[in-house]
């Protein structure tokens, strides 16, 4: 495999067998000739400071039962404060704060032990598709609540989920901040409406925050629960290090479970049955927040660059606006007239998207598309999609 080099992407511009030769799903499991631009990954070499890390311990030659087992919980709780507190004004209780493997068992640990089978869950639509389908295989009642989509971009409105959560009698909201797929940054007015309504209706609130340290300037994240004491205390924030700083394979996350409730219940559950992250998963994490926030900024500089590039390339009739945060384009195929453009994509330009149906009421004739790659990889996907839509007149 070749050397893994410093540069955030030199890596792979200087030699493009690099992306084919990791072992990561996104590369490895396309086939030959197929660029993949679907799942949230960065073609981009892990930080330095992480890669220390990583190395530091195995050179150590201890990968036994790490010393927070017998404690108050893992060195992460801290470092997610000082975190917060740096970068948001919000220093969140340390003893509040829970780890698990990522936010998806984080979200499956707060509905089970925060509903019951049969209780209606809100969530905005388009949203990720893990977790609409994590409300059907958990027993509940996911109650779509759409966003707004005009010319200057999408939108959330707070009456409309103040009218679903009435009808449907939810008691429970899941918030994605920044948002996936549509990239939106919600301002402070937006959060500030929403949570009137989760305090008029009592909702507790699991606020997706994973794409924080993915926002571009001038959009500002603000944590939900940084709102108020109030808000805090009918929140759960989850987040990770693995979408910023392209570690998802460390398999660790966090979450600070303002509920009170929340935490007696998850603190109830059998001390194993969510396992536990481990050592490796601890060290890139801290690693990443502590001292990579240098390499981050690079990071940020090319994707926004890449964010322009998208919209100068894209092939014409797709609709598109700039996201305010993450590496992904959510991207309106509707005026091609295509059954599914996903599968169009896929077998005339040799693309890998995610077709706009998997995340729910409002994605129909969408794709999403993640241009957190080098600017090469994305100038050959944009001249596929290109050619292949010239196909069609």
């Amino acid at each position: 495999m070749p050397e893994l080099i410093t540069g955030p992407w030199d890596a792979v511009s200087a030699d493009p067998a690099w992306l084919r030769s990791k072992p990561g799903i996104k590369w490895a499991s396309a086939a030959p000739g197929v660029l993949p631009a679907w799942v949230a990954e960065l073609d981009f070499a892990i930080p330095p400071a992480v890669r220390r890390g990583l190395a530091d311990l195995a050179g150590v030659g201890d990968l036994g039962y790490p010393a927070w087992l017998e404690g108050a919980g893992t060195p992460l709780r801290e470092a997610f404060r000082d975190r917060m507190a740096a970068r948001h004004g919000w220093s969140p209780d340390p003893a509040q704060t829970r780890e698990f493997t990522d936010l998806n068992q984080a979200l499956q640990a707060v509905l089970h032990v925060a509903t019951e089978p049969g209780d209606a869950v809100a969530m905005h639509v388009p949203g990720y598709p893990t977790f609409l389908r994590t409300l059907p295989k958990m027993g509940r009642r996911l109650i779509p609540v759409a966003l707004d989509h005009g010319r200057d971009g999408w939108s959330f409105d707070a009456a409309r989920l103040d009218d679903a959560v009435a009808a449907s009698g939810a008691r429970t909201l899941i918030l994605v901040n920044p948002h996936n797929p549509t990239g939106r940054v919600l301002t402070p007015a937006e959060l500030a409406a929403i949570a009137d309504v989760a305090e008029a209706r009592d909702l507790l609130v699991i606020s997706d925050e994973i794409h924080a340290d993915l926002a571009y300037a001038p959009a500002v994240h603000v944590p939900f629960a940084s709102l108020s004491a109030r808000t805090e205390a009918r929140t759960v924030t989850m987040t990770s290090a693995s979408k910023a700083f392209n570690i998802a394979g460390a398999c660790c996350a966090v979450a600070h479970v303002g509920s009170a409730r929340v935490r007696d219940g998850l603190d109830r559950l059998p001390p194993d049955l969510l396992g536990r992250i481990g050592s490796a998963g601890v060290i890139a994490t801290l690693a990443a927040w502590r001292e990579s926030d240098p390499w981050l900024t690079t990071v940020l500089t090319t994707l926004a660059a890449n964010r322009g590039r998208l919209g100068a390339a894209l092939p014409e009739g797709i609709g598109y606006h700039e996201p305010e945060a993450t590496c992904l384009a959510w991207l309106d195929c509707r005026s091609l007239g295509l059954t599914d453009p996903a599968e169009f994509f896929l077998r005339n330009a040799g693309v890998d998207l995610i077709s706009g149906s998997s995340f729910g009421a409002g994605g129909e004739g969408f794709v999403r598309l993640n241009f957190g790659t080098t600017p090469a990889v994305l100038a050959e996907i944009c001249a596929r999609m290109r050619q292949a839509v010239e196909t069609l007149r």
